[in-house]
């Protein structure tokens, strides 16, 4: 195919995605309490925001209020507030609407690039080898001394090299040192990647490279663009906030004073409201434009007398200060999580590029389901260029250089994915044995590396949550909560919890921050879907499948076309210990022996890493004060829950069950001024309830006062359950409204 048909396609593809966006637009915020400020050329309105949004000011944004939709402007976001430029009025006062923004615009910008394209002759030669990369590979192979040297040399001779680099290679290691022996010969190089983090950890690595070497001058390594800066604090200039910072302090602090006069106005703001101080904020917008006016003109200097620039490709696509440039060579970090017209883009800029990433991973993230969009958006360049077609007739491709020998995780949780994933392609290096052994030795399950937490018999409880369809379990998620909390205990201060479902993220988050609000602050503990954790690593990975009875398929998120390359994020972020909640009889039941999810659960059995229910007793040593693990048959603690209620009981009786005349009396008996809600699809007189909801949940539980939830009980009530019967009691307001809230607007 010719290049310049490629890119038409992709802008099509592009324009396509564009489309989309626009029509079912994604990032959503809730906005409330909006004032009309002024009517002057626009309508200006000021909303509180529940949380605190970015937008970058400039954005395009659509409002929707009832049936009201309307386009406008980013006047100005930060904190909890948020102004907007609206082409018609909406009244003066919007009690509450919702904000969609789209970073649409990106694409668009992506578009004008392809343009530029169309009619360069080089940058379509540039594109042309990375597509078709079947020129042959002039590197000496016999050369070679090491990983960097190798990738040194391929980049010398040859102009597009794809680096291979599985979790925990030495990818950043590796591109560093190039790109630091490409400075070393002067030439200027530019680094690229989908993340901002990506570009803060490449340019962190390669400056302390360069420092150690004792080569180190000021401008000459520059991060370019919005960075997150933890990485970057202890270097001296390298952001160019902190060149501004040595270089033009006046016009530095004059900035800092701008954005603290506008951080206090806003606080004012969300206190009382005020036309005077409104207006102010326009006025304090304008002066800080101009400053970012003044201070864009030095970060041009900054520019051009860097040799290593590193940005986002976002930003590299849309700023020309960075496209409009020539580079001796390109470096792209992450590569399988951009688009292949991203990439096109990327090679464009430079006479060189090395490709980084890893097809195994999760692939790029469209939202249209147009053919032209899921050829070129929603694979990665890998894919594309053809260099995993050798990869499945057992080759690698000349162009392809392999990064082999992992230092992450523990040999027992990398077996699976060196085996099955990677075909035996990658290794341990000898010192993961050792490294890893501290973590591996803690609780819970002191001296294993990967289990397997199987959650089968224990009730049917995985439901699809209201509004969304995403996929929730609430008893793992419980159990989960256990095992950060069992982990956290004994030490361990770096645990990631992972989950194919957005819901079941959610949810754990909404629990980690009403039961664990102090330990979030002391140690570093995410709770996220997978997709969030590319590119990073934990001590312990938690991986909830959620998956289980009453559903009667596993979800396409274990079993589709990309389900390989999630789950191999979810076990890879690992050092030392992989905890993988799942329901393994579920799995046996309604999943196919060739998909990874069914090969993972056989090769943890196979390798005796499988812990059931019967063991909970030993590895559930610290009982958190509001999460309680109880013996189901034992009900004095129930019973004197319900005794102490103080307003309403919901409790769940699935249909069939039988209730002991122990339950029945206790439920019966309770206080005049307790409200009895049962949701049931049986009539249950001579329970004498308040209320009767007619819907027969899968499985049962009691809440009391909208505060407690017991999960587990009445035992008599669960489906499917074998012994032994456990009962799970959680004290939580936050979870409770959010449960509950699955069910009212059902009725």
């Amino acid at each position: 195919m010719k290049v310049i048909n490629f890119i038409k396609e992709w802008q099509q593809a592009l324009q396509n995605e564009i489309f989309h966006l626009k029509k079912f637009g994604s990032n959503k915020f809730q906005v409330s309490n909006g004032r009309l400020l002024s009517t002057e050329g626009s309508y200006t309105y000021y909303f509180d925001t529940a949380i605190s949004i970015r937008i970058p000011i400039g954005s395009q944004v659509r409002l929707e209020w009832g049936s009201m939709k309307l386009s406008g402007r980013v006047l100005s976001s930060e904190g909890k507030g948020v102004m907007l430029s609206l082409e018609q009025s909406f009244g003066d006062l919007i009690p509450e609407a919702q904000l969609f923004h789209d970073p649409w615009e990106l694409l668009d910008q992506l578009i004008e690039r392809l343009d530029e394209m169309k009619k360069n002759k080089q940058k379509r030669i540039r594109v042309k080898r990375l597509m078709d990369p079947s020129m042959p590979a002039k590197h000496p192979v016999e050369k070679s001394k090491s990983n960097v040297h190798e990738l040194v040399l391929r980049s010398k001779y040859n102009p597009v090299t794809f680096v291979w680099g599985p979790p925990g290679t030495g990818k950043t290691y590796t591109l560093a040192r190039v790109a630091a022996n490409k400075y070393f010969q002067e030439k200027k190089v530019l680094i690229l990647s989908h993340s901002n983090q990506a570009v803060d950890v490449l340019i962190n690595e390669i400056s302390t490279f360069i420092k150690k070497k004792d080569r180190f001058r000021e401008g000459d390594v520059l991060r370019y663009g919005f960075n997150t800066g933890e990485q970057l604090v202890h270097h001296e200039a390298v952001t160019t906030s902190q060149l501004l910072q040595k270089e033009d302090p006046q016009l530095a602090e004059e900035k800092e004073m701008l954005i603290e006069e506008r951080r206090k106005l806003k606080q004012d703001i969300a206190r009382s409201f005020s036309k005077r101080d409104t207006n102010q904020l326009l006025e304090l917008e304008t002066k800080i434009a101009r400053v970012l006016e003044k201070i864009r003109q030095k970060e041009l200097e900054f520019i051009k007398d860097a040799f290593i620039v590193g940005t986002t490709l976002a930003k590299a696509a849309g700023d020309s200060a960075i496209y409009e440039k020539e580079f001796e060579i390109v470096i792209l970090d992450e590569a399988s999580m951009a688009y292949v017209p991203q990439v096109a883009f990327a090679a464009s800029l430079g006479k060189r590029v090395i490709i980084c990433g890893d097809f195994k991973q999760l692939p790029p993230i469209a939202s249209s389901r147009d053919p032209l969009v899921t050829m070129w958006l929603k694979e990665d360049i890998f894919h594309r260029a053809g260099v995993v077609d050798w990869v499945k007739n057992g080759m690698l491709h000349p162009h392809l250089f392999l990064l082999k020998e992992q230092r992450r995780m523990h040999p027992d949780i990398s077996a699976f994915t060196n085996q099955t994933i990677y075909h035996s392609l990658v290794g341990d290096h000898e010192s993961v044995l050792k490294s890893r052994k501290r973590i591996v030795d803690l609780a819970p399950f002191p001296g294993m590396a990967a289990v397997l937490l199987d959650t089968s018999h224990l009730g049917a409880h995985c439901m699809t949550e209201k509004g969304s369809n995403s996929r929730l379990n609430l008893w793992q998620v419980l159990l989960s909560f256990q095992l950060i909390h069992e982990s956290y205990q004994a030490g361990s201060k770096s645990i990631g919890y992972a989950t194919p479902y957005r819901a079941q993220a959610n949810l754990m988050e909404l629990i980690l921050s009403d039961l664990y609000e102090q330990e979030l602050l002391a140690a570093d503990i995410i709770a996220a879907t997978v997709h969030r954790f590319q590119g990073s690593e934990r001590d312990v990975m938690v991986f909830d499948t959620v998956d289980s009875e009453p559903q009667t398929r596993a979800g396409m998120l274990l079993t589709g076309k990309d389900s390989e390359r999630l789950i191999n994020v979810a076990i890879t972020r690992t050092k030392g210990k992989f905890i993988h909640v799942s329901n393994q009889s579920f799995i046996r039941k309604h999943v196919y022996n060739r998909k990874t999810i069914r090969q993972l659960v056989e090769h943890q059995e196979r390798n005796q890493q499988t812990i059931g229910t019967k063991d909970i007793g030993k590895w559930i040593k610290d009982q958190h004060p509001r999460l309680q693990w109880i013996h189901a048959l034992k009900l004095e603690k129930v019973f004197r829950d319900i005794d102490s209620a103080r307003s309403s009981i919901i409790i769940s009786l699935p249909e069939q069950t039988f209730l002991s005349a122990q339950w029945k009396d206790k439920l019966k008996n309770r206080s005049h001024s307790v409200k009895l809600t049962v949701f049931s699809g049986e009539p249950w007189a001579e329970l004498q309830p308040n209320q009767l909801l007619h819907e027969s949940l899968s499985f049962p539980f009691i809440m009391i006062d909208e505060q407690l939830l017991w999960l587990g009980l009445p035992v008599e009530a669960a489906k499917g359950v074998q012994p032994p019967y456990i009962a799970a009691r959680l004290n939580s307001e936050k979870v409770c409204e959010y449960f509950i809230g699955q069910f009212q607007a059902r009725e």
